[in-house]
């Protein structure tokens, strides 16, 4: 018995099964585009909120909230109601690994599904919100944080 078909196969699937680590910022912006539209709104979000992570703004970053919205945290989850909840907890909602995290999020490293977009590997989501029932007009918003 060969068990070279066997490997064969095995490495295969694994190859197959693997996800493709390789993406250029077009394509995730050609991914947003194609999933959700607006894309290019998406860019000015991505970079409001990295900029105030980065720096350490909890108002801007309250602000692109999608309210209300759910914080994963010290074992617990959170409803925010309001950008006040978020900015008045902030050191308790949010860890250092995911704030260093959202900081240093390279674009061409985020996830994009129909979900919308995942920020270091899921520990932040953004979507795109409609402001009404018909969606006459919509908005990038942070929709739920994952500590």
């Amino acid at each position: 018995m060969s068990f070279k078909p066997f490997a064969v196969a095995l490495f295969a699937a694994i190859v197959l099964a693997s996800p493709a680590f390789a993406q250029s910022e077009e394509d995730v912006m050609s991914q947003i585009e194609t999933l959700h539209g607006k894309s290019v709104e998406f860019g000015e979000a991505f970079g409001l909120l990295q900029d105030a992570f980065l720096f350490g703004d909890p108002t801007t970053i309250a602000d692109l909230g999608a309210y209300p919205f759910e914080v994963a945290a010290n074992g617990e989850l959170y409803d925010i109601f309001e950008p006040e909840d978020l900015v008045d907890n902030f050191d308790v909602l949010l860890t250092q690994d995911t704030i260093d995290a959202l900081s240093s999020q390279d674009f061409a490293d985020l996830i994009v599904n129909s979900d919308g977009v995942g920020f270091g590997d899921g520990v932040l989501w953004m979507s795109l919100v409609c402001v009404d029932d018909s969606c006459s007009g919509s908005y990038w918003g942070i929709i739920r944080i994952n500590n």
